[in-house]
Order: structure tokens, then sequence, then C-alpha cells
């Protein structure tokens, strides 16, 4: 696939010196920022949703402390 993408010129200018230091096609920075972008996003992504299931199990555990408790009550061990 070919695309096109306008670039300013401080944009141009970090692309062209990217492509010089790393001896690579300015298409090939290209497609490996929007690989590196992709990742990233989809890393935010798994991240927010690792912190939500932890968040749930430490509440599950409490409200199972609770239940337990209060199935205890008046029972001695």
């Amino acid at each position: 696939m070919v695309a096109t993408v306008r670039l300013d010129s401080e944009l141009e200018a970090i692309l062209n010196r990217l492509s010089k230091q790393f001896e690579k096609k300015r298409s090939e920075i290209i497609r490996e920022a929007i690989s590196f972008y992709a990742k990233s996003l989809e890393n935010k992504k798994k991240n927010r949703l690792h912190k939500a299931i932890e968040k749930t199990s430490s509440r599950d555990y409490d409200e199972y402390k609770l239940m337990e408790d209060t199935l205890n009550d008046g029972f001695t061990k």
C-alpha cells in the first residue's frame, strides 16, 4: 500500500534526522513509528484492564471477608 503523509517542517526535519542517524529510509522510520504507536496504545489498554481487574479483585475479597465475618458472628471456634 502506498500512503501520502503531509508533515510540517519540524516533523520533516525530525524524520530526515532519524533517517540519517539510523541509516534507514524515511518510509521505514514512519512504519516503525506507526507500529510503536499501535503497541503503545495496546499496552496502555492492557494496563488499564489490569488495574481494573486488581481493583475488582480487591473489592471482591473485601466483600468475601465481610460476608465470612458476618456468617461467623456468634460462632466460636
